[in-house]
């Protein structure tokens, strides 16, 4: 029999991989202004899973069970409900009867109708008269199962104003009777933007987890490239420099993450890193979606994120690094996006450039910023900079502050082995 962890672990993996179709596509029956409804259906889709394998056993295609589940959930609801009117949805009218609703549900619950309504979710999330950091919140809860911790830690920001956020995009939505749909000309363009920045902020999060045992959390970077192929292919979107530059940009991030990682799960520097690991596959992937993004000449934020890491797959080790190039990136990039973290990976470059006093202060010019104030790699890279100048003591000091803001116990191990070497400088 199953036992309850692997069980968990399961079911924590199909809400990753498969909640945000359930979402997406109980959106399109339900309507959107009974977003939340979509939600509990889906919950209470996993509870049962949980319930019913743990005495049952696990079926042979769970994400199967699942699907099946949550469609019989929705058509008990509409049964319920239909007397009432109570699904405003463009297909509402199929599901009134009993001869066309399980036909009905059939079809919408098909693969290639719930690829569908997954872009439809994500640009219904980004409707312009929701605020743009509520769009991001809204769409990372929805489409990609973040939790409240995880929106909080992309925004450096807390649960509480996340809540606020999650509960003014949902009343926006009702209020504003947004439609549950794909943009069509410039009001796409417009849109997906913010679309992409969701799931940059998704492949984020699985790049560098906020919580859990786990630094890297693949199952996220691989849900977000998904979504990003998605939009490449499909043909309703025309300009799609910046979603290529995008997939760029992860496909070249994903080529190093088997050298990440050291055989406990601590992270590796570049530096650290043995090269023969990287996926040669995924690196070549990567450079031909950023040429292919760079052909008509609009140059973006992801395009120059990717030509950064770009300048790290290439070279052939850590001291062969052109970091005046990068440098030269960053400068472009803070002319585009002055935020916190952007300036804080400036300085990251400045310091190769032009050592850790310069360094040192340009991350004096950012540290009081909000963002920043409790961002535990601002303190460990401060650290880092003052090791270098061996001052040992106020590297100390940063370090602490860094052990005392991460949130992972990985993180929070490698810091203190970083602290334990560097009190030893100490005189």
């Amino acid at each position: 029999m199953t036992s309850q962890a692997e069980i968990s672990r399961l079911v924590d993996h199909l809400f990753r991989h498969e909640a945000g179709k359930l979402v997406a596509v109980l959106t399109r029956i339900f309507g959107v202004e009974n977003l939340n409804l979509a939600e509990d259906v889906v919950q209470d889709s996993l509870i049962e899973a949980i319930k019913n394998w743990q005495y049952k056993g696990v079926p042979d295609n769970p994400s199967a069970w699942l699907f099946r589940v949550a469609k019989n959930k929705a058509l008990n609801h509409i049964n319920r409900e239909k007397n009432k009117q109570h699904h405003s949805s463009d297909v509402a009218h199929y599901l009134q009867s009993k001869w066309t609703a399980e036909p009905a549900l059939e079809h919408f619950f098909s693969e290639s109708e719930i690829q569908d309504d997954q872009l439809r979710m994500i640009f219904t999330c980004c409707h312009p008269s929701v605020s743009k950091d509520s769009q991001i919140a809204l769409a990372l809860k929805t489409l990609c199962a973040f939790s409240i911790a995880e929106i909080a830690k992309a925004f450096l920001t807390t649960e509480e104003n996340i809540n606020k956020r999650l509960v003014r995009a949902r009343k926006n939505i009702r209020d504003d009777k947004i439609g549950f749909e794909i943009p069509k000309g410039a009001e796409l363009e417009r849109r997906l933007n913010t679309v992409l920045e969701t799931i940059y902020l998704l492949f984020n999060e699985g790049y560098s987890a906020s919580k859990g045992d786990d630094i890297i959390r693949y199952e996220l970077c691989e849900e977000a490239i998904r979504l990003a192929k998605m939009i490449a292919d499909n043909k309703i979107i025309q300009q799609k420099e910046n979603v290529l530059a995008l997939l760029a940009l992860m496909y070249l991030n994903v080529s190093r993450f088997n050298a990440r990682q050291d055989g406990e799960g601590n992270i590796l520097t570049m530096a650290e890193q043995d090269r023969s690991l990287w996926d040669t596959n995924f690196k070549e992937t990567g450079l031909a979606y950023l040429n292919e993004a760079a052909k008509n000449n609009n140059i973006g934020f992801y395009h120059i994120l990717a030509a950064i890491s770009a300048h790290h797959c290439i070279a052939a080790d850590f001291d062969s690094t052109n970091w005046q190039a990068i440098l030269s990136l960053y400068d472009l990039l803070v002319e585009i996006d002055k935020s916190p973290l952007v300036l804080l990976n400036r300085a990251i470059a400045v310091f190769k450039v032009s050592g850790a006093e310069k360094a040192i202060i340009d991350l004096e010019r950012i540290e009081d910023m909000p963002l920043l104030k409790t961002y535990h790699l601002l303190y460990s890279t401060k650290a880092e900079f003052y090791i270098q100048l061996k001052q040992y003591s106020k590297g100390a000091d940063y370090l602490k502050k860094a052990i005392e803001h991460s949130s992972l116990q990985s993180e929070k191990s490698l810091l203190k082995k970083k602290l334990e070497l560097c009190n030893k400088k100490i005189i």
